[in-house]
């Protein structure tokens, strides 16, 4: 069997009014946040999902959930961070990962840098390891009529070490 794996993830949450916007461990201007148990960063949920995925270890809601209290209004990082740790004691390390935000706004060329930093930061890797960008969709779908906001990412995994 090949020491390479490869895992998606995809998370979907709605804007909600008196809510901070955070994405990929970024505060975003914005006027409304998304609506999540913990801080709703879907750049965060996506590529932890995509990493348990590519593990195959359980996803994100069974590591973190949303019953659990303690996780209220969590900062995601720490969960992808968490993620991560168990990730790697199955033996594997992040090769590189994809992240990509769906949405009409806000526009986040001015962030992807700093985003991809967060990310790796939270994983321990190098920032060239990650990468963050954005689509619109042309303003189809949920996040077309600017109800929300979703991301998908891609996680890339090599045997480090024996089991």
């Amino acid at each position: 069997m090949s020491g390479l794996r490869i895992g998606i993830g995809i998370d979907a949450h709605a804007f909600e009014d008196g809510v901070p916007l955070v994405l990929a461990g970024v505060s975003i201007d914005h006027p409304r946040g998304l609506a999540g148990h913990s801080d709703g960063d879907v750049i965060a949920h996506a590529l932890t999902d995509a990493l348990l995925g590519a593990a195959g270890l359980a996803d994100i809601g069974a590591l973190f959930p949303s019953s659990d209290e303690r996780y209220r209004g969590a900062d995601s990082l720490e969960l992808l961070a968490e993620a991560y740790r168990q990730v790697r004691e199955t033996g594997f390390g992040l090769v590189n990962a994809d992240c990509v935000l769906i949405g009409q706004e806000p526009r986040i060329a001015s962030h992807r840098q700093a985003m991809g930093e967060h990310l790796a930061r939270a994983l321990g890797v190098d920032s060239e390891r990650v990468g963050v960008r954005a689509t619109t969709m042309d303003f189809l779908g949920f996040t077309g009529r600017g109800e929300g906001l979703a991301a998908q990412a891609v996680a890339l995994l090599e045997r480090v070490e024996s089991r």
